[in-house]
């Protein structure tokens, strides 16, 4: 079966007002399928944007929003049993990599204790597959490009990374002891309109309206320089969909995959992208000031997604360029902050 098979359709979306949980939400709901969001909307990022998310989704009928943290196992467990969902999808989580140098009780807290919840509460209805945001930030420093999803991973460089980690081997042995079909989601560098202001690309444009520099990690090294995997949101999305109607099967039904484009770009031809977006949105020649400093903990030089095996299971690749993401991107945030008085 594929999904567009799919009629009429249960699905519960951990993180529904977060950027990758609203976008799939807000798909799903306008394929015709029922959604129950769960988020505890933390101040994480600004909150605003959250609340602007939830306005959207709430405009549909079969939309079902409840405010719960999913480190809280009793009201979880509350939200599951009244719900009774035949597909979960866990994008709840602590995110960042930086963050966690600082805060590393929250990833604790929410990958981890929340996500052994999300498990439990899947054993507890029977859901006939859980998909689950995991990371491209396992592979840790890993030199081997592109990456694949037999790669080695047991040496993650960020607290992060490790409790993503964490969360699909807790899913392989959930899947294995109580047959819970499960796939994990190896994201790599989502972006896109009404995206999370700590990623660089909304940083970075945030800066440029404050009359601040950028700040670049890479010492100023162009020829050794980093680069990432930038995926673009809705390539994430019909990635994701195209995958809820085919749960692992075997006698462990586990399966981790990568999402990223397969094109990884050098952070210095991104943020040259980033410039011409706004040049061609603001109708001047835009450049941004950069200040160039030592490469920060935890960050990894170099992410390249393998699609490979995506591929072979749904039948669909990214497709989405980086000028053509980013323009998509700056198109809304000028309007959207214009709106909201915030340039």
């Amino acid at each position: 079966m594929d999904y567009n098979q799919l009629s009429d359709i249960k699905v519960l979306v951990t993180g529904s007002a977060g950027f990758i949980g609203f976008y799939l939400s807000k798909r799903l709901l306008e394929d015709g399928h029922k959604v129950i969001g769960i988020d505890n909307l933390n101040d994480y990022y600004d909150i605003n944007l959250k609340k602007d998310r939830l306005k959207t989704l709430e405009q549909y009928s079969d939309f079902e929003f409840v405010k719960c943290d999913i480190s809280d196992k009793d009201e979880l467990m509350k939200v599951f049993k009244k719900a009774s969902p035949e597909f979960v999808i866990n994008l709840a989580a602590q995110a960042g990599v930086r963050y966690s140098l600082k805060n590393p009780d929250a990833y604790i807290q929410s990958n981890i204790v929340g996500f052994h919840n999300i498990v439990e509460a899947c054993k507890e209805v029977n859901v006939k597959h859980l998909i689950y945001a995991s990371s491209s930030s396992v592979y840790g420093a890993n030199k081997k490009v592109p990456f694949e999803e037999t790669d080695f991973v047991d040496h993650p460089v960020s607290l992060y990374a490790a409790t993503k980690k964490s969360n699909e081997l807790i899913a392989n042995t959930y899947s294995h002891l109580y047959d819970i079909p499960s796939s994990g989601l190896r994201f790599f560098t989502v972006y896109g309109p009404m995206g999370r202001p700590d990623m660089a690309y909304f940083g970075f444009t945030n800066k440029l309206f404050n009359k601040e520099p950028i700040k670049i990690f890479n010492n100023g090294d162009f020829d050794n320089d980093l680069y990432r995997d930038f995926t673009y949101i809705d390539d994430i999305i019909e990635g994701i969909v195209r995958l809820i109607p085919k749960p692992p099967t075997g006698n462990v039904k586990h399966e981790v995959y990568n999402i990223g484009n397969n094109k990884p770009v050098k952070l210095m031809k991104f943020i040259n992208s980033l410039e011409e977006a706004l040049s061609n949105k603001l109708g001047e020649e835009i450049r941004f000031e950069k200040h160039f400093e030592p490469i920060q903990p935890g960050d990894v030089p170099a992410t390249y997604a393998s699609t490979d095996k995506l591929y072979k299971a749904v039948g669909f690749k990214p497709t989405t360029s980086i000028e053509n993401g980013l323009q998509k991107f700056i198109d809304w945030y000028v309007d959207y902050y214009k709106n909201n008085n915030g340039i």
